[in-house]
């Protein structure tokens, strides 16, 4: 018999309590395009993105397609925001030259895994390099480790990125967006 298995969020933060948060501050934001590669941590948050008529969610097949969305999206005069797991990092690490580059601006929203409570040792290694290998590619790192800081330091990391053509990521920490475990 094959047993079929899938993670989720367990604890209070199961019903992403933080996706309202972070879908407010995109919208006050004038964020009109969210790129995402499909991710249960953001699962909530992509649904509110792509119901909302102001914005166009697009679904990617590796998250540095991304960072070419978000220049695309900036030459043609509007924000853009990705939505990635810390995974995803590794796999942009070449394309974030081009933020450098262009000193374009590039906001990113990134769900951690391989941190608290992580039970797949897979996530381990990327996500204790993530804020490191972002830091080494000139991106500015904000971490949230509280929902009580989540709507000012979106809000913050928007206005840096927006307002003043830089490149920032802000991650939710594992903490903040609830323990994850196999389920039958």
């Amino acid at each position: 018999m094959e047993i079929a298995r899938s993670t989720e969020a367990v604890g209070e933060d199961a019903g992403s309590p933080w996706a309202p948060i972070i879908f407010e501050a995109l919208k006050d934001a004038d964020v009109k395009q969210v790129t995402y590669v499909p991710d249960a941590g953001h699962t909530r948050l992509i649904g509110m993105c792509s119901d909302a008529p102001e914005m166009d969610a697009m679904v990617l097949t590796t998250e540095e397609e991304g960072i070419a969305v978000a220049a695309g999206a900036w030459l043609g005069g509007q924000r853009s925001a990705m939505l990635m797991q810390s995974s995803g990092v590794g796999n942009c690490v070449n394309m974030l030259s081009l933020l450098a580059s262009c000193r374009m601006p590039f906001l990113t929203i990134v769900t951690m895994r391989g941190e608290y409570q992580e039970f797949n040792p897979w996530q381990v290694p990327m996500g204790q390099a993530t804020q490191q290998a972002l830091e080494l590619m000139n991106v500015i790192v904000t971490r949230i480790d509280r929902l009580e800081d989540l709507d000012s330091l979106v809000r913050s990391a928007a206005a840096m990125a927006f307002d003043g053509d830089q490149a920032v990521a802000v991650l939710l920490s594992q903490r903040l967006l609830g323990a994850k475990k196999w389920v039958k």
